[in-house]
């Protein structure tokens, strides 16, 4: 009897352990470059048990007995999700696929002031976008994907070999400052063409700083900052292929791999190869309707890691980039560069640019930055021909020190050195009235800054900065920068801005327009440094419920300028006249920008519009300030994009646009082209056909209702020598380029995909 209590007890024992055994969900959570989030948080919506992912992005958790679990997975910078799970899952190892938060205005972790801090509590108003919203728009180029950012608009400045810049808040691309990861790199002749380089497939993000900026950045940001941040090390897959194809012909192929990856050396290499070489003359000009291109860009990114973790890593980058552009009559060949007998516009830019990142292995907290960059330029504008060399260096040393969570005090010196040649009149010195001595443009530009991004209060930040730069040709810069944010609550802040400018320009680096068509370039006078005060003035509001989560974000804005550097068009139909204004320049407008995130259906809009007024003043001879609106200025701009995407079975369906309103120009005298643009709209698709693996496929139709400029947008394209002026011309027009807003390439069809490992 004892025996069979004792077997019975036994067999209740384990029967018992058996069915009330603990099942464990082992799992990774990754992102869609297939790479380990770590630290992503899961938590079991039916008893509020929960665990954290380690920094491989792996779990485990326990869940009891049951034989399903409804889990939420949730990680800072991705969308959160919900699965449910089955027995058919438990005990074994599953793969949880987060996406990115695609949210542009979404609080996110940012570099404002070389200090990561949240975007909610940074005084300065940055966007962010990041790499997934430059995906979703139809074109891999980043000078093209700012189409869609609020307030920016990519100005083409030559319809004959398609040169352009970024414009902010309708102020030309020379006014911006553009940065790579923190360094400024672009500047001079890279104005012109360096973003064009930069494929999407290699950014993480893209910061925008519209208005006065910190201390951080000097004061020639007098319209704003654009921050290209690049893809860490540790965010690449081992190799990816990304190309994409037009029905224009264009080709571009980006090949990114991990030549290094261990515990001493981390590195990756991006190479980047655009071709075009298939002229098209739609509007039946003789003239290329978009310039034939071949470039190629190499990027390199190093690691170099500590022995102990008492140091920190070493960071080096290297840029290459070469390209090869023309355009103009259909039947130039590179034969005919230099000659006035087929007119074309041939461009050849070579460049180089290294910077490296360290923080000095010492108890407070010092970071070096240096960058060089080498542009050189071989260009003939039909027979006008225009060589130019470029160097600029940079060297930046800063220190931190957060003081009681109340202060975060920055403090840095900086110099940039600047060396330009080339070969026209910008760079020779006149002796005696009749000989020209070659005399390169070569400057420092040394400079202390202090920075306080002070707490006073949970509602209420204060950013305070001064910077004092020493120009060798132009003595001491004072740039004062404040900036105060209030917080009304949790989803309402406001903030106030105000900073000056200073900035030295030279003609010929900026203004590309000066080299081309038949104009003579005239200089009235010296150039004097131009100089402005910048404020910028910004409301953002936040809702959420459970079904929708809405940012709406406006903003007012004003920059008012002195000695502003004029060309003068209208003057004399032969010339481009060069002087500063005799007056004032302004450059005001409001802006606002909605984001909608709906819940229950997976659908997100963004709509932006800015409102703007740039004019020139000066005083008639009755003392009476007359207003002179700004060429290739915008006067609105309205931008949509709504993007559905169905989980389920990978698919993302994109559809954004522009609107633009009428963009003044630059008229002969008589001229019978219109003196305003007429407003368009730009209309993109694009469906995305996402894996599992991270590989994706996509097409779409870039301007898909065929918009372009008026055919006769080039002014006596049959005659681009101007040799028979003299016949059947009662108004003397001349040979002109310069009359463009937008690009001659209408609708275009576009097939391109993604490959990881």
């Amino acid at each position: 009897m004892n025996l069979k209590y004792l077997f019975f007890f036994a067999l209740t024992f384990y029967l018992s352990i058996f069915f009330t055994q603990t099942s464990l969900i082992l799992g990774v959570v990754k992102d869609d470059l297939n790479k380990p989030i770590p630290f992503a948080n899961i938590l079991n919506l039916d008893n509020s048990d929960g665990t954290s992912c380690d920094e491989n992005g792996k779990f485990e958790l326990s869940i009891g007995n049951t034989q399903k679990v409804n889990l939420k997975i949730s990680a800072i910078g991705f969308i959160t999700s919900n699965l449910n799970l089955s027995n058919i899952h438990l005990n074994n190892r599953i793969k949880i696929f987060l996406k990115v938060d695609n949210s542009i205005l979404e609080e996110q972790v940012i570099s404002s002031t070389l200090e990561l801090i949240k975007k909610k509590e940074s005084p300065i108003q940055i966007a962010v976008y990041s790499a997934q919203f430059l995906n979703s728009v139809t074109s891999p180029s980043l000078v093209e994907a700012t189409n869609q950012i609020s307030g920016l608009r990519p100005q083409l400045n030559c319809s004959v070999c398609n040169t352009g810049d970024v414009h902010i808040n309708g102020m030309e691309g020379s006014y911006s400052m553009i940065v790579i990861d923190g360094m400024p790199i672009m500047g001079g002749l890279s104005t012109v063409y360096g973003l064009q380089g930069i494929p999407t497939s290699l950014i993480q993000q893209v910061e925008v700083i519209k208005g006065p900026a910190s201390t951080l950045y000097g004061s020639e940001a007098m319209a704003g900052l654009i921050n290209v941040v690049t893809k860490s090390i540790d965010c690449l897959p081992k190799f990816s292929y990304d190309f994409n194809i037009s029905s224009w012909g264009e080709f571009q192929n980006s090949i990114s791999f991990k030549i290094i990856d261990n515990d001493k050396v981390k590195a990756f290499t991006t190479i980047d190869a655009f071709n075009y070489n298939n002229p098209i003359d739609n509007n039946e000009d003789n003239f290329t309707d978009l310039s034939i291109k071949n470039r190629v860009s190499v990027f390199n990114k190093f690691q170099f890691l500590p022995k102990n973790n008492k140091a920190y890593p070493f960071n080096l980058s290297f840029r290459y980039l070469n390209e090869n552009r023309w355009g103009g009559e259909m039947n130039w060949s590179e034969d005919y560069r230099g000659s006035d007998s087929i007119y074309g516009e041939s461009i050849l830019t070579e460049r180089f640019e290294v910077y490296t990142a360290y923080q000095l292995p010492i108890k407070q907290k010092v970071n070096w930055q240096t960058s060089f960059s080498l542009h050189n330029q071989k260009s003939w504008y039909a027979d006008v021909n225009y060589d130019a060399k470029q160097l600029i260096g940079f060297n930046q040393l800063t220190w931190h020190k957060n003081i009681k969570q109340k202060h975060q005090l920055l403090a840095g010196a900086a110099v940039r050195y600047n060396y330009y040649d080339d070969n026209t009149e910008a760079t020779q010195l006149v002796v005696n009235n009749s000989t020209a001595i070659n005399q390169p443009n070569e400057w420092f530009l040394p400079g202390i800054f202090f920075q306080d991004n002070f707490a006073i209060h949970s509602k209420h930040r204060l950013l305070m900065g001064w910077r004092t730069d020493y120009h060798t040709n132009h003595g001491i810069i004072y740039s004062p920068r404040i900036n105060y944010q209030f917080n009304f609550s949790e989803s309402s802040i406001f903030r106030i801005g105000y900073g000056n400018g200073f900035r030295v320009v030279n003609v010929f680096t900026e203004d590309h327009a000066a080299l081309t068509g038949s104009r003579e370039v005239v200089f009235l006078e010296e150039l004097k440094p131009e100089l402005s005060n910048n404020i910028n003035i910004n409301w953002t509001n936040f809702w959420e419920n459970d079904l929708t989560k809405i940012t709406l974000e406006s903003s007012i804005f004003q920059s008012r300028f002195s000695n502003k550097i004029i060309p003068d068009f209208l003057t004399d139909d032969n010339k481009i006249i060069y002087a500063n204004l005799d007056g004032y320049a302004d450059s005001k407008g409001i802006s606002s920008e909605l984001l909608i995130n709906f819940k229950p259906i997976p659908i997100s809009i963004n709509a932006n519009a800015t409102f703007l007024d740039i004019a020139n003043y000066t005083l008639d001879d009755q003392d009476v300030w007359i207003k002179s609106n700004q060429l290739l200025a915008e006067k609105y701009s309205i931008k949509w994009g709504v993007n559905y995407l169905l989980e389920s079975i990978g698919i993302d369906i994109n559809y954004s646009g522009s609107h633009y309103g009428p963009i003044r120009l630059p008229i002969l005298e008589n001229d019978f082209r219109a003196e305003y643009s007429s407003s368009y709209s730009i209309h993109n698709f694009k469906i995305t056909k996402k894996f599992n693996n991270g590989c994706k496929l996509f097409t779409g139709i870039r301007n898909a209702f065929d918009f372009t400029p008026p055919s006769n947008s080039i002014m006596r394209s049959f005659d681009p020598f101007d040799q028979q002026t003299h016949i059947n011309n009662p108004n003397n027009y001349t040979f002109d380029a310069s009359y463009m807003y937008a690009s001659f390439q209408g609708i275009n069809i576009i097939f391109g995909g993604s490959i990881l490992f």
